[in-house]
């Protein structure tokens, strides 16, 4: 599992080899079962994650349903990050869904990775900007896409979704009930085979 962060690092920015075993000394390993919460809403996010095996979904809760944001695959980051920043009670859940392995790093230790070896410093910056872009997108295509194209593009960027995520999961995340996802994901299937 280090293996695999470390050559998702490599392929960001130049690390040498003993950079590298820099992830063995700050990084840990921690394992979730399905639906086990890696963070929880009202607690302070101190960790920055790197999924390595699994999926997590990324939710709050707003007039009591659960809202999905995101849902991050291998080699993807999480994290809540204005928590993680500004060190402030959290709204954001991390639920695994699926048997899931992350790396997480505690604050205090990347940034004293950042403070001794200033190429991790750039990498974090690498890392912070895919991880804006990310929510730019989905902001982008919630406001601006029909809900079909949304599931096109998620089936595009994940074709074993269906195999991985509840659909209700997807529904959500969509922003259309799970009976209108059944009905776009025949519709579009259909088209696929005609």
């Amino acid at each position: 599992m280090f293996n695999q962060l470390k050559t998702y690092c490599r392929n960001v920015i130049p690390l040498s080899d003993a950079e590298l075993e820099l992830i063995d000394v700050y990084f840990e390993m921690k394992m979730l079962k399905k639906k086990e919460f890696l963070l929880q809403d009202n607690t302070v996010c101190n960790f920055i994650a790197f999924i390595a095996k699994g999926s997590i979904r990324h939710f709050h809760i707003k007039d009591g349903n659960e809202k999905t944001c995101d849902i991050s695959f291998e080699n993807s980051w999480v994290t809540d990050f204005q928590s993680f920043t500004y060190e402030t009670i959290g709204k954001m859940n991390l639920q695994a869904l699926e048997e899931t392995t992350v790396l997480l790093i505690h604050k205090q230790n990347l940034y004293k990775l950042y403070k001794e070896y200033n190429k991790y410093e750039t990498f974090g910056r690498i890392m912070a900007e895919n991880v804006a872009q990310k929510a730019t997108e989905i902001a982008m295509s919630l406001s601006s896409e029909k809900p079909e194209e949304r599931f096109q593009n998620l089936i595009a960027k994940q074709p074993d979704l269906f195999q991985r995520v509840p659909q209700k999961y997807i529904a959500n995340f969509l922003g259309i009930s799970p009976e209108s996802l059944s009905r776009i994901r025949n519709r579009v299937f259909h088209k696929e085979k005609s």
